[in-house]
């Protein structure tokens, strides 16, 4: 029953036996087009965010570490090493927040998934149709971890992108690495050390230091695996596991049913405008306002909006003090 944490024994390693054996045949033609979408998504907004002010900031302290000149950092002429391009690359396509969500958690999938397997892809050789299997299942991994925990989770304050994000890298990169399920678990449990992130960043650069990490450590945790280093037998599951720690009432049963036949890339959207997905359709309705009905600016004495209680908890913000927190404010929404 959903709510209770005692399904059947096994959810960390059905998770990892998923990831290390999923196949591009096994997967529909509707999610191989979706996993298409998403990277080229991917692409435009890392494209666009990539000389962000956070961005040129990381990059320059992140020169200094760089131990390899082997990855692309997208947009930029300087090469780096993948646990760093892997970090770029996965806050470049989140710092305008414009990039995909997977509705039921609002997960932005694609940042963390994608750029550590690009940047895993640039120190071997991987077909296309590898590199798509391992993002579907990275993808899978992290959303059905954010379904499990949601809403408890993200309410509570946790970043949900940073905090599956390294799950799904882990997963994807183990899959790409070539990790048998006993090595793939151990990557998850490496992940599983390293979720982190909090809601409190939104707004400022912070945030995408979450994300950043959800790539690169979800690289790591899957390079470390692939050498031996070992992690917990119940990363998800145990006492002191993921869902006992990060979710409330966590929905475990969850996570392995219907796995590799009803997939969450067929949940993912993709964002018509900038900023937190809560403040789409507020946008929308503005917009409405104005060409459908006719309403102008002098015609407005008052703006109240009705929606979803976080669109209160993470958008009351009346007076913005940068483009970051404009990113999250109804009022600018609005105005």
């Amino acid at each position: 029953m959903a709510g209770q944490l005692n399904p059947a024994p096994g959810i960390s390693a059905g998770l990892a036996d998923f990831a290390a054996n999923v196949q591009w045949a096994q997967l529909p033609a509707a999610v191989r087009s979706e996993a298409k979408r998403s990277l080229v998504n991917f692409f435009a907004t890392a494209l666009a965010g990539c000389r962000d002010p956070a961005l040129l900031a990381a990059g320059a302290v992140f020169d200094a570490f760089r131990s390899a000149r082997d990855c692309t950092v997208i947009g930029r002429a300087e090469a780096t090493d993948a646990l760093h391009a892997a970090s770029l690359n996965a806050m470049s396509g989140n710092v305008f927040d414009f990039d995909d969500t997977h509705i039921p958690t609002i997960i932005h999938p694609t940042a963390p998934v994608a750029a550590a397997l690009f940047a895993l892809a640039q120190t071997r050789p991987v077909t296309g149709a590898a590199l798509l299997a391992a993002f579907a299942a990275g993808v899978e991994v992290e959303c059905r971890l954010g379904n499990a925990v949601s809403p408890w989770h993200y309410e509570r304050g946790w970043h949900i992108t940073a905090t599956c994000g390294v799950f799904g890298a882990a997963a994807a990169a183990g899959r790409v690495l070539g990790l048998d399920p006993t090595r793939m678990l151990w990557a998850l449990g490496n992940a599983s050390a390293q979720s982190s992130g909090l809601v409190e960043t939104l707004g400022s650069m912070a945030k995408s230091i979450g994300v950043g990490n959800a790539a690169a450590n979800g690289l790591l945790a899957a390079m470390l695996a692939a050498r031996g280093f070992e992690g917990p037998a119940l990363p998800i599951e145990g006492p002191r596991g993921f869902l006992k720690v990060m979710g409330n009432a966590a929905d475990a049963d969850s996570l392995l049913q219907a796995l590799g036949e009803r997939w969450e890339l067929m949940n993912n959207t993709y964002k018509p405008y900038p900023c937190g997905v809560v403040l789409n359709p507020v946008i929308e309705a503005c917009l409405a306002l104005y060409h459908e009905d006719g309403v102008r600016l002098p015609d407005v004495a008052r703006v109240e909006l009705t929606g979803h209680p976080l669109l209160r908890q993470r958008t009351d913000r009346p007076q913005p003090r940068s483009g970051r927190e404009a990113q999250v404010s109804a009022r600018h929404a609005v105005c």
